[in-house]
């Protein structure tokens, strides 16, 4: 038997959800606000992006405060007297250069100058700073230069007269006016040396390479006859440079 189904006398109110009143979504942003006042403008990306700079900016200076303190500018180089000249070296080509490739672009002009003299077949002293510092103070001398200065390599002397880098040797080949400067230059002896390998430098006897020297009384001394890496010029391929010495 089946039973009567009865209405209930419980009311429920509120069933059906407010009516929305917006009549677009322009006001969605006043319906969602916890404050019910206006919603806050987000910075432009560009505003943001310069904050965060200034941000990273301040980080640096008062965590690393070493990144502030500026590193003291070298001297300018000058420009060299044209009239630069090296005594006794009327009969070659000095060049002085060096053979490291720590800086690529340096290391790349070196080799370029290098080729160009050496297609002349003239006689070059190469002097590589590389191999002994005291080239460089050499060189620095020769064209008037102090200590802060940029020294820039290579550098080309041709029959004493200094002519400079691989800007102006390039040039001067290029227009022809290099073999000009080389032709009263004498004619070198095709071949590597046998003494040292063409390079140009050999171990010290005294020291074998060590740059010290033992003796009873003083004990171990700096050799004199060798450079800071204890090596000499070699005497056969420097022979033609033997009549311009050191400055």
């Amino acid at each position: 038997m089946w039973l009567r189904r009865t209405k209930s006398g419980v009311r429920i109110h509120n069933a059906y959800p407010p009516k929305f009143g917006c009549t677009s979504f322009k006001d969605v942003h006043s319906l969602i606000d916890d404050g019910g006042g206006s919603p806050k403008k987000q910075p432009a990306i560009c505003h943001r992006t310069r904050s965060v700079k200034s941000f990273l900016r301040t980080l640096s200076k008062s965590t690393f405060p070493e990144n502030v303190a500026e590193e003291p500018e070298a001297e300018p180089e000058p420009e060299p007297d044209p009239d630069i000249r090296i005594p006794g070296a009327e009969k070659l080509v000095v060049l002085y250069f060096t053979s490291l490739r720590i800086v690529r672009r340096t290391f790349e002009d070196c080799k370029t100058v290098r080729s160009i003299l050496s297609a002349f077949r003239v006689p070059i002293d190469e002097r590589d700073l590389s191999m002994d510092s005291g080239f460089i103070d050499e060189l620095q001398r020769i064209l008037g230069l102090s200590k802060r200065s940029k020294l820039t390599l290579p550098r080309v002397f041709i029959g004493g007269r200094y002519i400079g880098g691989v800007e102006d040797v390039r040039r001067l080949h290029e227009s022809g006016e290099l073999k000009k400067y080389v032709e009263g230059l004498p004619v070198a002896e095709p071949g590597t040396c046998e003494a040292c390998g063409g390079y140009r430098f050999l171990l010290c006897v005294e020291c074998s390479g060590s740059h010290k020297c033992y003796s009873e009384k003083a004990g171990f001394n700096s050799c004199t006859l060798c450079n800071e890496n204890g090596l000499i010029r070699c005497p056969s391929c420097s022979s033609s440079s033997a009549s311009a010495p050191p400055l």
